[in-house]
């Protein structure tokens, strides 16, 4: 890509949950596309080594997102590093699957912390800095799981749920300031995050790079939502005006009833949820 090819040449955009899977995918789609690049993730190291891999003048560092001041001080690193932010992807997040009724609280907080309060985070701090400048985007990865509850999945489903009206709402708020967000809603993605899951009838496995792209363009083009694969589009708003026992079939028919349950005994989903609760 050439320099007239790059259109966000000079910008700075933080990635969270960036040391790997959809967020170091969107870190290399974004530098491609002229950007300077903060990756922050709980490992600091791995992601300061993620980050040199990208080439000169990218950041990488610790940052827990469930911590304000945590957030706070990864920013202030990353302006002090890069130069004020121009975007900010919201794509830190947890998968903790089992029936409603067995999951522990452990499991509930860890995804709510992660998945709604690390989003409504880095969402107010991004408006805070940049309202004053009249210009930025803020992209938050929510799911398809945000528009359709999964058996064995009803927290994770919750939070992405939350997440899509956060975007809403927030895209109002936004109105007239220069500064945008955007709602990114993937079907299934090779990623760690979803190890041992299945897939519904007719539906894809996403590649972590077709993510990155689809939030690098949606920066680039500001957009509102992006829904990936794009067709996935045009599904939802059909089903969505059907009685309740009206979509449930049309869950069992697509085999969508069992994306999430009965994954418990899988070894790299159990490798994954150990590691997501931060014991692994």
């Amino acid at each position: 890509m050439n320099e007239l090819e790059r259109p966000l040449n000079g910008s700075v955009v933080v990635v969270t949950g960036g040391s790997g899977g959809i967020g170091l995918a969107t870190a290399r789609s974004l530098v491609a596309a002229g950007a300077r690049v903060a990756l922050g993730d709980l490992d600091g190291e791995q992601t300061a080594t993620e980050a040199k891999s990208l080439g000169e003048g990218n950041f990488g560092g610790k940052l827990d997102v469930t911590d304000m001041s945590s957030f706070e001080s990864f920013i202030d690193q990353v302006e002090t590093e890069l130069g004020p932010i121009d975007g900010l992807v919201n794509n830190a997040g947890v998968m903790i699957l089992g029936a409603l009724d067995d999951e522990s609280e452990e499991v509930t907080n860890r995804s709510i912390q992660v998945n709604l309060f690390g989003v409504i985070n880095g969402t107010k701090i991004a408006m805070r800095r940049m309202k004053p400048r009249g210009r930025g985007q803020i992209v938050n990865i929510a799911s398809q799981a945000g528009k359709t509850g999964f058996p064995g999945g009803s927290t994770y489903c919750a939070t992405k749920f939350a997440v899509v009206g956060l975007c809403e709402s927030v895209r109002n708020e936004l109105t007239g300031t220069g500064v945008g967000i955007t709602c990114v809603m993937p079907g299934p993605v090779k990623t760690e995050l979803a190890a041992g899951i299945g897939v519904a009838r007719g539906v894809r496995w996403l590649l972590p790079s077709e993510v990155g792209e689809g939030i690098t363009k949606a920066i680039i083009n500001k957009q509102a939502e992006v829904w990936l694969p794009r067709n996935t589009r045009f599904l939802q708003p059909p089903t969505s005006l059907l009685p309740a026992n009206a979509r449930d079939w049309v869950m069992r028919a697509f085999n969508a009833d069992n994306v999430l349950a009965h994954k418990e005994h899988d070894p790299g989903r159990m490798a994954y949820e150990k590691k997501a609760l931060g014991d692994g």
